[in-house]
């Protein structure tokens, strides 16, 4: 744990302002300090091209005040200015009350239950901090990879990145429980672009490593083979260049983890946000086909489909030992053999609905922002003993092996969708024969699902992920991973992406 974040007065703080909401009335309070420190490095054709080095701090306190939310957030690192942020978010509650019940409404906030912790504290698995590494370190990292990709004649530009994120959280409420957590989380991205210098064509492919929940050890060999990618890619890069363009139709897919991540993400983690699916979630990207009276009968999808909904797997973007309602978090069921059978949500959403407690999905992404809804670590299980890669290349006669997240459209019900990827491979009679280029795949999330024939063995599971999910206004953004195998779906809609723009 930080110990300079372990100096900051965190507990007369946090008893200053959970004393002033009580004797204010607030039938619940919570404190939440955070310091979160995001840093960027950037490198084109091997030159330093900017470096980013931000942190946040401060805090907030929510109450619930005669049924109402209230909130306030300060900086001030004092006990009376604590106290007055409390007196805030008391009367930010009383006013809320006054516009609720100027609209008609009689709802009011209620919490589900959750047991007292006492102290606790929390750390991600990680190894080296990426802060306690030298700069030039980091530069010279990524000028290395640069330089390799930069010496094939295939490759005309390459740009390398690196986004470390330290993220420090003091938690304490009025029920008693006191948290003290920390998250390190990297982001490493090189993208190598090709340049016909004839025809003016060019092509770009991104390496597929996953943004994950580790240290300085994930550059330097522990969760990825780097050397291997690097080598493979400016070759994979000219092939792409050269391919033909995708005849547009229906396809059999195999879609590798580096692509289904974003689909899983998508088309199930927001649809299976119970405040979407409620209709509470509305003005950011809309609410839900997978409406809470479909709970239990929905066929999201074919009988091989099981989702997870977790916050505990280790390395994840979205794990965490508690959240910021104080709430430990857990694992549970989202789709069961291809029925809806959960969701997530937080206190307020888990009583409104008359569930017995939260699935710990409440979270912030600064702290002067309110804690929202956010979405778990959500992932397709493999099948026990399931198939290799090759072993579902191998059953598809005509289809296309799908590689690498790309461009994404989905309606705000998070039905009707389209994906397109980094790499697109043929598959004639059970073999890879060469790639194609401008390629998407259509379709609705029950229709997509439903035609999921297979899925790998725990031997093809990966966790993708992104640190950029997006929700709420005022927006907020949150890391989650995403973990699958690879998967077969069967006739799938193919569209070439040149004349659908071309339209």
């Amino acid at each position: 744990m930080d110990e300079t974040f372990l100096a900051l007065p965190l507990r007369p703080l946090a008893d200053a302002a959970l004393a002033r909401a009580r004797a204010l009335g607030a039938d619940h309070a919570d404190f939440r300090l955070e310091r979160i420190r995001s840093a960027n490095w950037l490198l084109r054709d091997g030159r330093p091209a900017g470096t980013q080095d931000t942190t946040d701090t401060g805090y907030g306190v929510r109450v619930v005040h005669g049924g109402s939310w209230g909130f306030a957030a300060g900086v001030e690192m004092t006990p009376d200015g604590a106290a007055r942020v409390a007196a805030q978010a008391v009367a930010m509650a009383k006013l809320s009350a006054k516009v609720i019940a100027a609209a008609g409404s009689d709802e009011r906030v209620e919490l589900a239950p959750e047991p007292s912790y006492g102290e606790q504290s929390w750390v991600s698995a990680y190894e080296v901090n990426p802060f306690d590494v030298p700069e030039a370190d980091k530069t010279g990292l990524l000028a290395d990879w640069s330089g390799r990709l930069l010496a094939a004649d295939a490759v005309t530009h390459v740009d390398a990145r690196l986004w470390a994120v330290q993220e420090n959280k003091f938690y304490a409420d009025t029920a008693g429980t006191v948290t003290t957590q920390q998250r390190i989380r990297l982001a490493p991205e090189l993208t190598a672009t090709a340049v016909d210098s004839d025809s003016g064509v060019f092509d770009t492919m991104r390496t597929l490593a996953p943004p994950a929940g580790r240290g300085w050890e994930y550059v330097t060999g522990t969760g990825w083979d780097w050397d291997a990618e690097l080598a493979e890619m400016p070759e994979l890069l000219a092939a792409k260049m050269a391919a033909p363009s995708v005849e547009p139709g229906r396809y059999d897919l195999v879609i590798d983890p580096s692509n289904l991540f974003l689909t899983i993400h998508e088309s199930i983690g927001h649809a299976t946000e119970l405040d979407r699916a409620l209709g509470y979630e509305a003005a950011y990207a809309g609410t839900s086909f997978a409406t809470f009276d479909k709970l239990g009968t929905l066929a999201y999808g074919s009988e091989v489909m099981n989702v997870t909904g977790d916050r505990t797997v280790e390395h994840g973007l979205a794990t965490i030992g508690y959240d910021d309602e104080g709430v430990r978090t857990q694992t549970w069921d989202l789709v069961k053999d291809g029925v809806l059978v959960g969701y997530q949500m937080d206190r307020r959403i888990a009583a409104l609905k008359g569930f017995e407690r939260s699935n710990g999905c409440a979270f912030a992404d600064s702290p002067s922002h309110v804690p929202l809804q956010r979405m778990a670590n959500v992932s397709l299980q493999p099948a026990p003993g399931g198939p290799s890669t090759e072993e579902l290349i191998s059953g598809v006669e005509r289809g296309i092996y799908v590689v690498g997240d790309g461009s994404w459209s989905i309606d705000m019900q998070r039905y009707n969708f389209q994906f397109t990827g980094q790499r697109f491979f043929r598959i004639e009679n059970g073999r890879l024969a060469g790639q194609l280029r401008d390629v998407a795949y259509q379709a609705t999330t029950t229709d997509f699902w439903g035609a999921m024939e297979a899925v790998g063995g725990p031997q093809t599971y990966v966790l993708g992920g992104s640190f950029m999910c997006g929700k709420a206004q005022p927006g907020q953004v949150a890391a989650v991973s995403h973990g699958c195998p690879s998967a077969l779906f069967r006739s799938i809609n193919i569209l070439n992406t040149t004349q659908e723009s071309g339209r």
